[in-house]
């Protein structure tokens, strides 16, 4: 159950080793969360997230898990919760893809949309109905401001991040009033590995503020968090602006 402050006492990452994902597992451990799965493909690097977090304090697990493999999932994270209650589940990870080589080359291009869609549908509809079991805990889904209005540079990642967008959305709508919150991320532009080497956009932000902006938005039980917040502004002039010219702003 959550503390008196709102911080989950157990936590699980489906995305171990992202960089937003550990980034709120170490706030969140820094506070009281006390059990933290993570939950990804086997490697090096996510028994060295592990490992950092243990050195914090916290009782940490590893789970091999492929977004992938849907086939696997109710399996997977079926055995997490039989372990106990999950207070929060962190939907992180996602692929950003390569625009120019997944549009010359379409099966790269399915495999953005199967991880950043059709993996989260599965996981999180799996999730969202052990917590609704439970009668409690928090859904939170990484999505991105890049699914706000597809652009020219971007926008398979932006639509399988609109689709996900989407579809927590609704999810969020389903499980209203059953005791399980559910919370949409829309960042902006993060500075991590995963952008490295690409032109920073404006309003960028880091892994930290992210996950500074998620507990707080678990706090107050918000059901949609921008970060930085002005970028909600930002896309709301966006979204209405004629395509012709959309296509040349330098976005």
């Amino acid at each position: 159950m959550k503390d008196a402050f709102g911080t989950p006492q157990s936590l699980l990452v489906l995305g171990g080793t992202s960089e937003i994902g550990l980034a709120t597992a170490r706030r969140l451990v820094a506070r009281r969360t006390r059990t933290v799965w993570l939950a990804g493909r086997p490697s090096p690097a996510l028994e060295s997230a592990a490992d950092g977090l243990r050195e914090l304090g916290a009782d940490v697990r590893t789970v091999a898990f492929d977004a992938l493999d849907p086939s696997l999932h109710e399996e997977v994270l079926g055995k997490i919760f039989a372990e106990g209650d999950i207070d929060m589940v962190l939907l992180a990870f996602g692929v950003l893809g390569d625009q120019a080589h997944d549009e010359a080359r379409p099966l790269a291009a399915v495999r953005v949309a199967q991880t950043n869609y059709t993996g989260a549908v599965s996981s999180g509809l799996i999730c969202a109905g052990a917590l609704q079991t439970q009668g409690h805990g928090s859904l939170v889904v990484l999505s991105s401001v890049a699914g706000e209005r597809a652009r020219r540079a971007n926008f398979i990642y932006g639509s399988s991040k609109a689709g996900l967008d989407a579809f927590t959305q609704g999810l969020g709508d389903a499980l209203h009033g059953t005791g399980v919150h559910v919370m949409v991320v829309r960042p902006g532009f993060v500075r991590s590995k995963m952008t490295a080497g690409l032109a920073e956009a404006p309003l960028a932000t880091t892994p930290e503020h992210v996950a500074l902006a998620i507990e707080k938005g678990l706090r107050r039980r918000a059901e949609t968090v921008w970060v930085p917040g002005a970028l909600r502004v930002v896309m709301s002039a966006l979204r209405h602006v004629p395509r012709p010219l959309f296509r040349r702003l330098p976005v």
